[in-house]
This record gives structure tokens, sequence and C-alpha cells, in this order.
């Protein structure tokens, strides 16, 4: 009895049970972290010991990045929230506990704005109406807020006074994008977008590095523990100036830069074009001369440096969440650098690609579980693979 007390306590989201985001809500956070480290070790243990789990100090409110969908009540009302877990019925939210306050009010004005610019929402099954979703993005040490407007078609009525109108109430907002997403799809954004109003991209600062985020590009959602996650990889890498890095996946160049203040050289490969873009950019606006970025798969270039003989120091890895493929371990194992750091967001997929090149010559030296979602059941990890007899 005294266990469904406390949980009942636990419990702060009116909405949890419709939602489903937050599979742990009503849960002390400790018996969250217990439950996640016991997750990892079932899955990693065999591999070596894995250290204790990194937890928030305050786990609320840490979304720098928050999306809400809108649409309409059976009474006409207009709402904004999210989708019911494997649904498309829109759950109304007026408080997440894990989304960022700023942005969660942001999205609550524009909900009132709505009825006064006579904009419609936008109706999934007729395609009739305007607003679909709204994204707001901000820099959590710089204070710079995005805000994404998703259309169902490219005109904004009175755009200027609704510029004006939102401003007013939110001068904190630094850049406003309409993004037309016009199709039936389940993606938020669409491909076209309108910067309104400001540059179109926010910055922020990670790790004493200054990163350029544009509206479609990859960052992480919890700075808090983003810090601790690189640090940690760093920490594993052991860099002393003199190392020639790859950072493969490597996005708008976050591992990679915070790497090359330590490294002599930083190669960083991604898919991406537009991260690409963000992370030269990134670099010389941080004014690093010893990082450079190519886009392209990381499987490929991998292999095609490995058929070249080509050698390196330390490999850092952030693959999706599906995990590396065998054609990009492969050529990690052929290049055989001392050490490779592997950031992963999914355990499942880090342990079977750790059996992979634990097969290849490789040891795990270390796993550090780092709680990036709180309430939720993601892990991150951190991970130090060595070269037998390399170390």
């Amino acid at each position: 009895m005294e266990e469904k007390k406390v949980k009942k306590q636990d419990s702060v989201c009116t909405v949890a049970k419709k939602c489903g985001g937050c599979v742990y809500q009503g849960m002390p956070y400790k018996e969250q972290l217990k439950r996640k480290q016991k997750q990892e070790e079932q899955l990693l243990k065999k591999f070596c010991k894995v250290s204790p789990i990194i937890g928030m100090k305050d786990p609320y409110y840490y979304r720098n990045k928050v999306h809400a969908v809108f649409d309409r009540d059976r009474r006409g009302n207009i709402i904004s929230g999210t989708y019911q877990a494997n649904t498309h019925r829109v759950i109304a939210v007026e408080d997440c506990m894990i989304e960022d306050k700023k942005s969660q009010e942001i999205i609550r004005t524009i909900r009132h704005l709505l009825k006064s610019f006579k904009i419609k929402t936008y109706d999934e099954d007729t395609g009739y109406g305007l607003l679909r979703h709204v994204m707001v993005r901000r820099g959590f040490q710089t204070g710079e807020i995005m805000v994404i407007l998703v259309l169902g078609s490219p005109i904004l009525p009175s755009k200027n006074n609704f510029i004006k109108a939102l401003r007013k109430e939110h001068p904190e907002i630094t850049t406003i994008i309409l993004n037309v997403n016009d199709k039936q799809t389940s993606m938020v954004l669409g491909e076209k977008e309108k910067v309104i109003y400001g540059p179109g991209f926010i910055r922020d600062t990670l790790c004493g590095c200054t990163f350029r985020i544009s509206p479609q590009s990859f960052y992480q959602v919890n700075p808090v523990q983003t810090e601790v996650l690189y640090q940690t990889a760093m920490e594993y890498a052991g860099l002393q100036g003199k190392e020639s890095v790859i950072d493969a996946y490597c996005g708008i160049g976050t591992i990679g830069m915070v790497a090359a203040k330590q490294a002599k050289h930083v190669l960083g490969i991604e898919l991406n074009k537009d991260a690409v873009r963000d992370a030269k950019m990134n670099a010389k606006e941080n004014q690093m001369n010893n990082i450079e970025f190519r886009q392209g798969d990381a499987g490929k270039f991998m292999v095609d440096m490995a058929k070249k003989h080509q050698k390196v120091d330390v490999v850092f890895m952030d693959p999706p969440r599906a995990g590396s493929d065998e054609k990009f371990l492969s050529s990690v194992a052929q290049m055989g650098p001392k050490k490779v750091v592997y950031v992963s967001c999914n355990p499942v997929t880090l342990a079977r690609d750790l059996k992979y090149m634990v097969k290849h010559g490789y040891k795990v030296e270390k796993i550090q579980p780092v709680d990036m979602f709180p309430f939720c059941d993601h892990v991150e990890n951190v991970v130090l693979m060595s070269k037998a007899g390399k170390r």
C-alpha cells in the first residue's frame, strides 16, 4: 500500500496514461534509474562491467525542442498537444513535465492568437485548414528561440501582424520560419521552408563550442546531459593533441568539434547535406582549422579509407537508433584505430555491434549509461573499445 501511495504522489502529469510518451510517469526518479540500470546490465554486462547510470539533479522540463500538433476537440475548440500513442488522435496538453517551459508558453500563445487571426487548424481527414504543427527550439545557454510554423499551404494570412503579435508576448523569439507540409504524411516537417523573421537559425553553446542550429538540424534535446555524455566520450578517448580522429555520423559537428580542441586533426562524416553545411559553418565560427567535414555515407567512406590503408588513432561513432552496419564496422576493424568511442541511443543495437567488434579484435573496456530522457525508457551509453595489443 505504501508503495502505491508514493507512486500516486509522484504522478504529476494529468495526461500520462492518454499520451503514452512517458512510460515512467508516477514512478520516483531513483526507481526509474534502478530499472534502467538493470536493463543496461542485462544487455551489456557480458562485454564488461556497466558503470552506474548518471541521472539528472532536476529531471523536469529538460527538452529544448518542443513539438505540438494542432487540432479541434469535439466542441470545436482549438487544442494543441501530442498524438496519443500509436494513433493520430490529438491529446490536449497544457503542461508537459519534460518540455521546456518557455517553449510551451509560446505554443499556448500561438493557440490563443489563431482565433483572432481567423487561422484554421489543419484537418488530416479532409485536408482542409492551415496550421498543422508548431515546433519551438531554444538554446538553453544563449536564450535564442526558433519558432517553426508548419502549414498545409505556403501563405500565412496577416503574416506581419501575426509576427508582431507573437513577439509582443514573447520578445525573446529570435527567428520564425514557415515550413510547408502539404502531403498526407506522418512526418512533421515538410521540405519547403521560408524565413519570415530573423536569421533562420539559432545558436547554442555546448562544451565550450557554439553551434548553429537550423530548423531540421539534429541537436541533442537534453543539453544538460549532453555535456555529461560528450565529456565522458572525451575522457574515454584520452586525446593528447597528437591524434588523427574520425567523427562518424557527425551531424552538425558537435562531438568532432569538442574533440578538435584536444586532437591534431578531426574528419567528420555525415550523410545529411544540411547538417554538413551547418557543421562547416560551426567550425568557421569557432575558428577551428584542424577539423574538416565530408558529405557521404559513413560506411562507404570508411571502406574507401580502409582500402587505401589510411590510419587513424581514434574513431567516434554516434549512429542513429538502428545502430551501425556491418560495412562500417568491418572498415573500422580493418583500419584498426587504437580506440573506438561508441555513443549509442539504443542498447539493443549497441549490443549487436559490440558483439561484432569483439569478434574482430576489439575489447570493450568501459560502458557508461547516461539518462538523457527521464520518465522515458530510452538510455544513452558511451562505450570505450580498444584494439587488442594497442592500449
